[in-house]
């Protein structure tokens, strides 16, 4: 079964080699996040947008319990808002989406858990990879879709604007690689409304942080 954008996000957020999310992943890391569970809901056509709200289109649930909890409590809202509205109030859930989508590429034997210690004092859960052919798939789509001009998926599209919003081209290219990638990037990442909707809203609020955040 194939990983869902939440999933694939996840993997690209997380450092291989200690199993941590990647510090440079964390500012932005829970809104993109959230974004993403939209972004998953609206493939699976039960979220729609325009450029002032963000609404269920179809309330049907998806057999992911993930997914569902986060249509129902759209569902259930007693008026519609905008994407950066949803975006914000699921990312402060973020926590605990991460901790059942890591259950589940444990389960996939994706990644394996282990338990430790943090300075001694402070309890620790790693997560770190078993195999990596998962995040290769991802990132030889992504990178087909920038540097060979392959014309993207709606998923690929949609995994390409979070990926830019919370700024992890940083940790797959190389400056230069950057550099030359940007405008392909950008190009993708606007092709759709909700794409642009979703990503534009994780890079006001990470540029609000930033800048009300003297240690970033």
């Amino acid at each position: 079964m194939a990983l869902t954008i939440p999933e694939e996000l996840l993997l690209l957020m997380l450092d291989d080699t200690t199993g941590r999310l990647h510090v440079r992943a964390a500012p932005a890391g829970d809104y993109a996040l959230a974004g993403a569970i939209l972004a998953e809901l609206a493939m699976r056509n039960r979220l729609d947008s325009d450029t002032t709200r963000l609404f269920v289109a179809d309330p049907a649930p998806t057999g992911d319990a993930l997914l569902d909890g986060v249509l129902s409590e759209i569902a259930g809202s007693p008026r519609e808002e905008a994407s950066r509205w949803w975006i914000e109030t699921l990312a402060r859930n973020a926590e605990s989406y991460r901790a059942s989508l890591f259950d589940r590429l444990v389960a996939r034997g994706i990644l394996r858990v282990e338990d430790g210690k943090f300075l001694w004092f402070f309890s620790e859960r790693r997560y770190p990879v078993v195999s990596d052919k998962a995040e290769r798939e991802v990132k030889a789509r992504l990178l087909g879709v920038i540097f060979d001009d392959e014309i993207p998926e709606p998923h690929d599209a949609l995994l390409i604007g979070l990926c830019r919003a919370a700024g992890l081209f940083g940790l797959i290219l190389s400056p230069e690689e950057l550099d030359r990638a940007q405008p392909r990037i950008d190009q993708v990442a606007d092709l759709e409304e909700l794409n642009r909707a979703l990503s534009s809203a994780v890079r006001d609020i990470f540029i609000e942080i930033a800048r009300w955040s003297p240690m970033m």
